[in-house]
């Protein structure tokens, strides 16, 4: 994955977190064996990382619109996808996540699966 990373910011683009992945990796670093190591771990992801989007309101509108059209299609996703989601949505950025399954039911959401990426590039390109 950091791979990956280094790649798409040596082409120019932004790294960033909403504060919303942010409270699940806080939550799961708190929630583990060894907290103090992996909020270490979190932190000097954090370091490298452009910025940690707040949340908005313009991205709690897009979460309300998101959740109501996805409950209504019956294809609803759980409450913290369909928040980063509708994140990402509100900042018109690309989602680089594993979890294709829930986030591909999101309409118009740019959404890179890391995983894949990174199995199919070359080492050159890595």
């Amino acid at each position: 994955m950091l791979a990956a990373l280094d790649v798409s910011v040596q082409q120019g683009h932004e790294i960033a977190i909403s504060a919303i992945t942010y409270a699940e990796l806080m939550l799961g670093a708190k929630r583990s064996d060894n907290p103090a190591k992996h909020t270490a771990l979190i932190g000097e992801l954090c370091e490298r990382l452009h910025d940690i989007y707040p949340w908005d309101a313009s991205a709690a509108e897009q979460f309300a619109d998101l959740q109501t059209f996805l409950f209504n299609q019956g294809a609803p996703i759980g409450a913290d996808d369909a928040l980063i989601a509708a994140h990402v949505l509100s900042l018109e950025a690309t989602l680089i996540t594993n979890n294709s399954k829930h986030f591909s039911k999101v309409f118009l959401l740019n959404c890179i699966n890391w995983i894949y990426s990174v199995e199919e590039a070359s080492p050159d390109s890595l």
